[in-house]
């Protein structure tokens, strides 16, 4: 547990660093507010890291094991590519920002992969709540960092600074991984044409094509009002309250009540089941989002901000609990790398592409009819639950498959 909050930290640093608090920069630095909406599309890595991700399933590096070499590898690229961020100038070459955003982003995705991949891995099932719930506050210690305590940073030094301070805090991560205890040994695929085709077929077939591609949909429809909220609420924010007061409570106090939502979202899953976690966490979700609508209508209320902010995080963090615990229930440990990105790469179209146009509706419809468009962009997730995870049914997908040696060979190769 020690070493997967290590590795959730290390997970969630680059976040930030590429989406919210670069749009604060870019913000600081006016950067044109449409530019800025467009810049998700920097995440691109994300939707697409099922492409490589057989690569990490099928190949090893010679040093650390299957998971821990790759994650040394892809934790010091990423040290060296925020490194390079002190070196951008938003204003003078958007273009520059951008590529160095996406190697990060690159670095990241891959990172995510192989962490995901070794979490996967190494808890069993009745481990899943609890491991799901301290990977991600190690995640969102990790947003902490590049959010609250880069924005005060921001108040006292030079940005290029303040991503130098961010890069040091990598070595984290690659202590993490150097702790990490190493998984039972799951034999990987046996070429790379196994490694692409296997984890795609076993995952339709064991599941059904309905219900695979069910699963997919709900992936990319779940999160959604949650991040058209989330990647444009630092431009909202900064209309009415400065960059100190938005650190100190959305990226401070904020955090700490998504890691207080995080586990007892793990908590209550073990109580209720993956499935019931799914609707409630997702119904509360949703409804948070009526606090920034709230929030436009009133302007500048400290006090109201305080509320909106700590509403919003705690179900984020219920909702995030619940959501990686019913994508590692998904994962054949076999080829945990390959179909835990797909899963996820389905989850980052929501984070990353269908949020692109998210400014230019800010600016067109005005902020309070934005804040309803995401409650309502939040519903269709929600209609699609009764098909694979109803109220009183445990799905079958929950079982954990590739545990056990003596498990059903689909494929009849052995």
């Amino acid at each position: 547990m020690v070493a997967l909050s290590l590795l959730g930290f290390s997970s969630g640093l680059p976040l930030y660093l590429t989406t919210q608090t670069l749009q604060a920069w870019m913000t600081v630095e006016k950067v044109d507010l449409a530019a800025i909406g467009l810049f998700s599309l920097v995440g691109l890595p994300y939707s697409l890291k099922f492409i490589w991700s057989p690569l990490l399933d099928r190949f090893s590096l010679p040093f650390l094991g299957r998971r821990q070499g790759w994650l040394i590898a892809v934790q010091i690229g990423l040290l060296v590519a925020i490194a390079f961020m002190a070196l951008q100038q938003p204003k003078q070459a958007l273009q520059l920002l951008a590529i160095n955003a996406f190697v990060i982003a690159i670095f990241s995705a891959t990172q995510d992969i192989v962490a995901d991949a070794y979490r996967t891995d190494v808890l069993q099932k009745l481990e899943m709540g609890a491991g799901a719930a301290v990977f991600v506050l190690g995640y969102r210690v990790a947003l902490l960092t590049t959010g609250w305590l880069a924005f005060r940073l921001a108040d006292q030094i030079r940005w290029s600074s303040v991503y130098l301070i961010m890069a040091g805090f990598m070595v984290i991560g690659i202590l993490g991984t150097l702790l990490a205890p190493q998984p039972k040994e799951i034999s990987p695929p046996e070429s790379l044409a196994d490694a692409v085709i296997l984890p795609f077929g076993e995952f339709f077939q064991r599941l059904g094509l309905l219900q695979g591609f069910s699963i997919l949909i709900f992936i990319v429809l779940y999160r959604l009002g949650d991040a058209l909220v989330n990647n444009m609420s630092i431009p909202f924010l900064q209309t009415e309250f400065t960059l100190t007061e938005i650190g100190d409570i959305r990226n401070g106090m904020g955090l700490l009540a998504t890691i207080v939502g995080t586990l007892a979202g793990g908590s209550i899953l073990s109580k209720i089941g993956i499935n019931r976690s799914l609707w409630v966490f997702g119904a509360l979700q949703a409804l948070s989002n009526i606090f920034y609508f709230l929030l436009s209508q009133v302007g500048k209320n400290y006090q109201f901000l305080i509320i909106t902010i700590n509403v919003e995080n705690f179900c984020a963090g219920l909702a995030t609990a619940g959501f990686v615990a019913f994508m590692m229930s998904l994962c054949n440990q076999r080829f945990s790398a390959s179909q835990y990105a797909l899963l996820s790469s389905f989850m980052a179209v929501s984070n990353n592409i269908l949020v692109a146009p998210a400014g230019g509706l800010a600016k067109s419809i005005g902020w309070s009819m934005f804040f309803l468009i995401s409650i309502v962009a939040a519903l269709p997730g929600l209609f699609l639950l009764p098909l694979f995870a109803p109220w009183n049914q445990k799905p079958a997908a929950i079982s954990r498959p590739g545990l056990n040696d003596d498990e059903e060979d689909l494929w009849g190769r052995n």
